[in-house]
């Protein structure tokens, strides 16, 4: 049967359950459509209680109904602008108050636009870190006293393969993913005494339909896949196993580390 546009490709989600995360509290970031819309998915198919925030309204709202047909409990969505400091603790209280707790934060909204050298400015610079790095730290902050509430937590940041492969059309935005990724080792050294475990994934090239629309052709894809291990084009669905490996308690042990996604790139 053909997949429609807007549906979720549930054939390659995990089979594998998680029971520990069965009516756990997770909060997504970034969860209205790509890697994100997949992270909701496939959490709420765990049986988690699943809060994501994101900007886009349509493509949120329409998740949500596709999901809430068949998940024990409907994923919620908060619209809101994290770039615009101000809006992220309410917003995570308000996720909070209404899935019940919070023990999961998947950081993953992000923008990885291109932009030449001689093209970047101040204000552009300082978009791309609003909008890729900058909201890691205060959702993160918001989402720690509700985890000690929990007894603890896992947050997972996204980061990704591209800032270790000289690309030279995305500068700000391979500072970012840099910096997560230090972000990620400061914050596990900070709430590991007290159960809340940190650690990044660095995803390589996830094929999504943006990443189409805008930037990927067949060469680039083919390109990539020649430099795979594994000759399997990366979809957004690959990367929630990993993520629910880091949500769980099977790796209860695991903080400050770095899980590269890419298909043995490097």
């Amino acid at each position: 049967m053909p997949q429609h546009q807007g549906e979720r490709n549930t054939m390659a989600l995990p089979a594998a359950q998680f029971h520990d995360l069965k009516g756990r509290g997770v909060l997504i970031t970034g969860g209205g459509s790509g890697i994100g819309a997949a992270l909701v998915e496939g959490f709420a198919r765990q049986g988690a209680r699943v809060a994501f925030i994101d900007i886009a309204e349509a493509e949120s709202r329409r998740l949500v109904e596709q999901l809430s047909r068949d998940v024990a409990h409907a994923p919620v969505f908060i619209r809101a602008d994290l770039r615009e400091v101000q809006a992220i603790t309410p917003a995570v209280n308000h996720a909070v108050e209404t899935i019940g707790s919070l023990s999961v934060l998947v950081n993953n909204a992000a923008r990885d636009d291109r932009q030449p050298l001689e093209e970047v400015t101040e204000a552009s610079w300082d978009e791309s870190l609003a909008v890729n790095l900058r909201h890691i730290f205060f959702i993160s902050q918001a989402a720690v006293p509700h985890m000690r509430r929990a007894g603890g937590g896992s947050i997972i940041n996204f980061s990704s393969i591209a800032f270790m492969l000289n690309m030279g059309e995305i500068p700000a935005y391979a500072t970012a993913k840099a910096g997560i990724v230090g972000l990620s080792k400061s914050l596990a050294g900070r709430l590991g005494s007290e159960n809340i475990r940190v650690n990044a994934v660095l995803p390589g090239m996830v094929v999504t339909e943006r990443q189409k629309k805008f930037w990927l052709d067949d060469a680039a894809i083919a390109g990539m896949l020649e430099k795979q291990c594994l000759k399997h084009t990366l979809v957004a669905e690959d990367m929630v196993g990993p993520c629910l490996y880091l949500a769980s308690d099977c790796s209860a042990r695991m903080t400050a580390q770095t899980m590269i996604i890419d298909g043995g790139v490097f």
